[in-house]
C-alpha cells in the first residue's frame, strides 16, 4: 500500500490546480492543499495564482523568504518556483521518514539527512549514520515509501574532537569608525574567539541582534550576563553587547547591542554582499537537486564554498541530545575552531548584484573517517522555532 503512496501524492498535487474554483476563500484553499498532500507549513505561504501558474505535472514550492525592500527587514515575502510533482512528493516523504528515524532513536542511530535526487529522477534518499545493526534498520525502515531509499553509513569510532586553530590568524576589523559591524569577522567571548554572523532579526521585539555560536561561551551563554566583544586591529577590543537569548541545542547566542555599534546585514566577503533573505527547507532541497554550492566566510579560514550534502539533517554526534533542522555542506576543511558562528549563503539569483540568501550556521565539522562536511542549524529552523530571520 505504501509503495504507491508517493505516486498517488504526486498525481494529486499535479491536479490541485484543476480543482481550484474562482472565489475560493483562504480557508477552503488551504484545506484543498492539505487534503491533496501538501505540507501545512508550506501551504500557508502559497496562493491560488501559484498553482494556476504551474504546468501539468508541476507544483509550486516556496524556496526563500526575501525582503521586498532591501532596507526594510520586516518586508519579507515568499519566493516560489515550480518543480515536478513526483519530486516534491518523494522529498516530502523523505522528510517524513527522516523525522521517523529521529523519533524512533534506535540504538546505534547517530544521525540522518535528506538527500533529494535530481528533478529528472523524481526520487530522494535518506542518509543514515549508525554505529552498527544495518540489517535491523533496513528491515524496519526500508521500503516504506516508493522513490525514497535509505543509504547507511556505519561509523564505528567517532573519537574525540581535535581542537586546534591550525595556524590561521583571525580576520579582525581594522577600525570601528563605521558603526555597522559586518558578519564574517572575529568576535570574542571571555573564553574564546568565534565568528560574527550577519544581523539577526527578532520580529516579536523588533530587535536587530548580533549573533554567534553559543558554544563559544564556556559553560553556556548566560542571558543578560555574558558579554560579546569585537577585536580591533592595533587596539583594544570594542564592546558589542550582552547576550539576550541563548539556544544551546541550536547552538546560537543572540546579543543585544549596548553601544553605538550595530549588527549589519553585510558580510565581509571578497566582493560586496548584502543579506536579502533566507532559504526555506525546500529551497535548500531545490539547490541540492540542482547541484548548487554554498559559500561561507569564517574568521579563521576565510571564504570557502562547497556542495550541499544533506538537508533537514539530524546530528547526534555531540552532547547528550540530537540537533534537528541542520544543513550539511562542503568538507571538514571548510571549518576550524574560530569559524563557528559563521553562516553559509547562496547568491540571490533574482536580487541585485551582491544580494545573498542565508542557508544556515556553520558550527561543527566531521572529525571521523568516512564522512566530510560542515554542519549547523538552518535558517528556516530558527524561524520555525523562534521567529528569528535574516
Amino acid at each position: 500500500m505504501e509503495g504507491t503512496h508517493t505516486e498517488h501524492l504526486g498525481h494529486r498535487l499535479a491536479t490541485i490546480r484543476d480543482r481550484l474554483e474562482a472565489g475560493m476563500d483562504r480557508r477552503e484553499f488551504l484545506r484543498t492543499l492539505v487534503t491533496g498532500g501538501y505540507a501545512i507549513g508550506m501551504a500557508q505561504f502559497l496562493g491560488v495564482d501559484d498553482f494556476l501558474g504551474a504546468d501539468d505535472g508541476e507544483v509550486p514550492i516556496v524556496t526563500a523568504l526575501v525582503r521586498s525592500d532591501p532596507d526594510d527587514p520586516w518586508s519579507l515575502e515568499e519566493r516560489t518556483r515550480t518543480v515536478p510533482a513526483t519530486w516534491y512528493a518523494a522529498v516530502e516523504k523523505a522528510f517524513e521518514l527522516n523525522d521517523l528515524l529521529a523519533r524512533t532513536a534506535f540504538t546505534g542511530y547517530l544521525g540522518s539527512a535528506v538527500v533529494p535526487g535530481s528533478y529528472k529522477s523524481g526520487a530522494a534518499t535518506v542518509s543514515v549514520g549508525i554505529s552498527g545493526g544495518v540489517d535491523s534498520f533496513r528491515e524496519t525502515f526500508g521500503g516504506l515509501f516508493e522513490n525514497v531509499s535509505l543509504d547507511f553509513e556505519t561509523i564505528l569510532d567517532i573519537g574525540d574532537i581535535e581542537e586546534t586553530h591550525e595556524g590561521f590568524e583571525p580576520r579582525t576589523v581594522t577600525s570601528v569608525s563605521n558603526e555597522d559591524v559586518p558578519g564574517g569577522v572575529a568576535c570574542e567571548t571571555a573564553e574564546s574567539i568565534a565568528t560574527l554572523g550577519p544581523a539577526l532579526y527578532d520580529p516579536e521585539t523588533e530587535q536587530r541582534l548580533f549573533v554567534t555560536a553559543e558554544h563559544a561561551f564556556e559553560g553556556g551563554a548566560d542571558p543578560h550576563g555574558d558579554q560579546l566583544s569585537l577585536p580591533v586591529q592595533g587596539t583594544d577590543s570594542a564592546e558589542l553587547g550582552t547576550v539576550e537569548y541563548a539556544h544551546p541545542v541550536e547552538d546560537i547566542a543572540a546579543v543585544a547591542p549596548t553601544t553605538q555599534l550595530q549588527p549589519s546585514n553585510v558580510i565581509d566577503t571578497p566582493s560586496p554582499t548584502r543579506v536579502r533573505g533566507q532559504l526555506t527547507r525546500l529551497g535548500l532541497a531545490d539547490l541540492l537537486a540542482r547541484g548548487r554550492e554554498l559559500e561561507k566566510v569564517g574568521a579563521m579560514t576565510g571564504h570557502t564554498e562547497g556542495k550541499i550534502q544533506g538537508v533537514d539533517a539530524v546530528t547526534c554526534f555531540t552532547d547528550d541530545f540530537c540537533r534537528h533542522g541542520q544543513i550539511r555542506w562542503g568538507g571538514e576543511m571548510d571549518l576550524t575552531d574560530g569559524d563557528s558562528g559563521s553562516v553559509s549563503y547562496y547568491t540571490d539569483p533574482e536580487g541585485d548584484d551582491g544580494d545573498i540568501l542565508i542557508a544556515g550556521f556553520n558550527n561543527a565539522r566531521t572529525w571521523w573517517p568516512g564522512q566530510s562536511y560542515v554542519w549547523g542549524v538552518s535558517a528556516y529552523k530558527l524561524t520555525e522555532s523562534y521567529g528569528y530571520h535574516f
